[in-house]
């Protein structure tokens, strides 16, 4: 329950449906945003504080609490903002993707992080996994070299959960993951990871990672060449379908 959501409401005198008229969506939205505590889109959470008179973080608090990094921050809200998601990996899976145990595994193993900050790096990952949860998420494309379903991150049981909750995140219809199997040889995705984010007013950025921070790309050239990359590996991917009956197989192979 979003007790917030509930005094606000009966301060203001609004009920779910007139706030849900107000803003624009469905009485059956809001009623998940005060019983469920789904956290609205951005445009939503705004009308809605404005409505209520509060300020969005009196509302929904964990949207202002920040513990990403700061140079992280300008791709977080690019993310929060996107209508779709493009996304490229080929050592591991993407973050939006992964389960706590993985997460942890990752943030440990790669030693890049001191072992204090990790549960807050953590908690920002998960975090970040509510856009795809939220009542209008982006649509998600995720491809993946071979390589990332087989390398044990966490160890076994670690593994397993993993690729069953990738499979099973499969099932809703804006989430699609392709493979690229191991057979095949160079092509794009040799040259490193990255995201591609357009928005609804049709902008388009790029994320790119390394071993120190990651970098927003928007100059059009570079993300042309994005666009290239991504048709480049999308193209040498299995179909969806072939790619979750394969993560199935490879879940049900580590113990």
């Amino acid at each position: 329950m979003n007790d917030a959501l509930r005094v606000a409401l009966s301060d203001t005198g609004y009920s779910i449906e007139s706030l849900a008229e107000t803003v624009g969506v469905d009485p059956k939205t809001v009623g998940r945003w005060l019983t469920e505590g789904r956290i609205p889109h951005p445009r939503h959470r705004l009308a809605a504080a404005e409505a209520l008179h509060k300020d969005v973080s009196d509302i929904w608090p964990d949207t202002s609490r920040r513990r990403d990094p700061i140079w992280f921050r300008p791709w977080q809200e690019i993310e929060r903002e996107a209508v779709s998601l493009r996304w490229f990996e080929s050592t591991v899976l993407p973050g939006l993707l992964q389960t706590e145990a993985y997460a942890r595994a990752v943030l440990v193993g790669a030693g890049l992080i001191p072992r204090g900050d990790v549960e807050r790096h953590l908690a920002v990952r998960l975090g970040r996994q509510g856009v795809l949860r939220r009542d209008d998420p982006p649509q998600f494309t995720a491809v993946v070299d071979e390589a990332v379903i087989r390398r044990p991150v966490g160890g076994g049981s670690t593994m397993r959960e993993q690729l069953l909750a990738v499979a099973a995140a499969c099932a809703e219809p804006h989430i699609r993951v392709h493979v690229v199997p191991s057979t095949v040889g160079a092509y794009a995705g040799l040259n490193g990871p990255f995201v591609i984010a357009h928005s609804d007013d049709h902008r388009v950025a790029g994320y790119l990672d390394n071993q120190l921070q990651g970098q927003v790309a928007s100059d059009p050239d570079d993300i042309a060449a994005m666009m290239a990359a991504w048709e480049n590996v999308r193209g040498e991917a299995l179909s969806h379908r072939q790619s979750v009956d394969l993560i199935s197989e490879v879940a049900e192979s580590w113990s």
